[in-house]
C-alpha cells in the first residue's frame, strides 16, 4: 500500500475492518450465550436463524474456528493498516502511538462493547450472524477444517476429545430451577402444578392416604339399616367392604352399581355380588409409580399394606391428582376444621391434621420427612405425650400444646414463624 492511496481511503478501510472485528467478536459471544432450549424451541417453530444457529452449534469447533480465522485476519490487517497510516502521518515515532491507539479502539469498540451487547441480547445478534456464517463456512471449509485439525491435535495431546455438541438433558433439580425462574411467563398456579409433578417421586402413598382409623367402609356384620345409612350418606363413590374390621376386607363396592337396585333389593347377598377385587399396594410406593399403576390397571382406589400385609390406609386416584392441582372436591362443610385462626399470627390446629395438607393450605414449612401428622411430629420430637401448656419450636414455628389425652396430642396453638430459627425443641 503506497503513497498513491489517499488517506481517506485507508481510513475508510480501517473503519470497515474494525466493524468486521466487532461483528466477529459480538457474534461469537452471542452464539455461545444462546439458551440451547430456547434455541431448539424456536428452531422447531421454523425460525430460519434459529435453525442455522442450532446446526452451527452442533460442531462448535468449526464455527469457532471460522470466527477466529476471520477475527484474527481483520485484526492483523487493521494493525498493518494503522502502521501505514501512522507512518504516512508522523513517521516512525507515530507507529508506536498508532499501535497503542488501535489497541484501545479495538478493546472498546471491537471487543467490549459488541460482546456486552451480544451477551445482553444473544438472539438479536446470533440469528442474523448465523445466516452469514452458514454459507461462509461452506466456502471456507477446507481452511477451517485444516485449522481445526491442528487445534484438535493439540487438544488430543491433553486428553480432550472433540465431537458433536448434544443438548444435555436437565436433571429434576435443574428443571425445578427453570420452572422457578420462569417468573411471570408461567402463572403461579401452573408453576405450582409443575413443581408438584416434579415432586411426585419424593411423595409416597403413605403421605396422601386416608389412614387406617379414618377409613369409611361397609361392615357386613352390621345390620341392613346401618349399611343403608352408610351408603346413602357416603361422600365417596367407592367403599371398601369388610367383615368385623378393615383388615378383613372382601372387596370394593362402586356405588354406581346400586343405582338400578330398588331399596328392598339392597341386601348383604346382593351387595357381595357387586364387589370387585381389592387392589393392594405396598407402603412407600412413590406417587409417580402409583399413578402409572392406576392407569395401567384401570383402577381408582387401592389399599395400602405394610410388610406384614396389614392395611395402613386407602389411597385413591383423586388423592394423587389433588397432590398436583390442589384440593378440588373438598366438602365445604369440612373446610377449615383443622385450622382456626385466633388472630393475625396464631392458629388453633387439630393435631391429627396431615402435615403436608397444613403446609399446602397455610403455606407453612413444617418438616414432612418423618411423621405424617402434627401429633406424630410433636410426640417424636418430645419422645413423650406432653402436658398442656408445653411449648416447643419446630422449624421456626412456636407451638404450644393446648389439649392432650392419654395417647395423643389433640390440639395445639401455632404461631408465626420466627425468621432465622433452626429446628429445635
Amino acid at each position: 500500500m503506497g503513497d498513491d492511496v489517499p488517506l481517506a481511503g485507508l481510513s475508510g478501510l480501517l473503519f470497515l475492518l474494525l466493524l468486521l472485528s466487532a461483528f466477529f467478536s459480538g457474534s461469537e459471544t452471542a452464539l455461545m450465550s444462546l439458551n440451547r432450549y430456547q434455541l431448539r424451541h424456536k428452531a422447531r417453530e421454523g425460525h430460519r436463524g434459529a435453525k442455522l444457529a442450532e446446526e452451527l452449534l452442533r460442531r462448535p469447533d468449526r464455527v469457532i474456528g471460522l470466527i477466529l480465522l476471520g477475527n484474527n485476519l481483520v485484526n492483523f490487517s487493521s494493525a498493518s493498516l494503522v502502521a501505514v497510516l501512522a507512518f504516512k502521518l508522523g513517521g516512525e515515532p507515530a507507529v508506536a502511538l498508532g499501535a497503542v491507539l488501535l489497541t484501545l479502539v479495538v478493546l472498546v469498540f471491537s471487543e467490549t462493547a459488541p460482546k456486552t451487547l451480544a451477551a445482553l441480547h444473544p438472539e438479536r445478534v446470533a440469528f442474523p450472524a448465523a445466516m452469514i456464517y452458514y454459507p461462509l463456512l461452506k466456502i471456507t471449509y477446507p481452511l477451517v477444517w485444516l485449522t481445526n485439525i491442528c487445534a484438535n491435535g493439540v487438544l488430543f495431546l491433553f486428553g480432550v476429545r472433540s465431537g458433536h455438541s448434544e443438548l444435555q438433558a436437565l436433571t429434576r433439580e435443574e428443571l425445578r430451577t427453570v420452572v422457578h425462574e420462569a417468573g411471570s411467563r408461567i402463572s403461579t398456579r401452573y408453576r405450582t402444578m409443575l413443581l408438584s409433578i416434579l415432586d411426585l417421586e419424593k411423595v409416597t402413598v403413605d403421605d396422601v392416604m386416608v389412614p387406617h382409623n379414618e377409613i369409611i367402609g361397609i361392615d357386613l356384620d352390621d345390620d341392613d339399616d346401618e349399611i343403608e345409612q352408610i351408603v346413602s350418606s357416603s361422600q365417596h363413590t367407592r367403599l371398601p367392604v369388610y367383615r368385623d374390621n378393615i383388615d378383613e376386607v372382601v372387596g370394593i363396592l362402586h356405588l354406581r352399581e346400586l343405582a338400578n337396585l330398588a331399596k328392598q333389593d339392597l341386601t348383604k347377598k346382593t351387595l357381595q355380588g357387586l364387589l370387585t377385587e381389592p387392589y393392594f399396594v405396598p407402603e412407600g410406593t412413590p406417587l409417580s409409580t402409583q399413578l402409572v399403576q392406576f392407569q395401567r390397571r384401570h383402577e381408582r382406589i387401592a389399599l395400602v399394606v405394610d410388610e406384614y400385609g396389614d392395611i395402613q390406609g386407602i389411597v385413591t386416584l383423586e388423592d394423587i391428582l389433588e397432590e398436583i392441582v390442589g384440593e378440588f372436591t373438598t366438602d365445604p362443610a369440612d373446610q377449615g376444621d383443622d385450622v382456626v385462626s385466633e388472630g393475625a399470627n396464631t392458629f388453633l390446629v387439630d393435631a391429627t391434621a396431615n402435615i403436608r395438607e397444613l403446609n399446602r393450605s397455610q403455606d407453612w414449612e413444617l418438616p414432612t420427612d418423618g411423621p405424617k401428622t402434627l401429633n406424630g411430629l410433636i410426640v417424636e420430637l418430645l419422645e413423650t405425650i406432653p402436658e398442656p401448656n408445653t411449648c416447643l419450636n419446630v422449624n421456626g414455628y412456636p407451638i404450644e400444646i393446648v389439649e392432650t389425652d392419654e395417647n395423643r396430642v389433640r390440639s395445639v396453638r401455632v404461631g408465626q414463624r420466627e425468621d432465622g430459627v433452626e429446628d429445635s425443641e
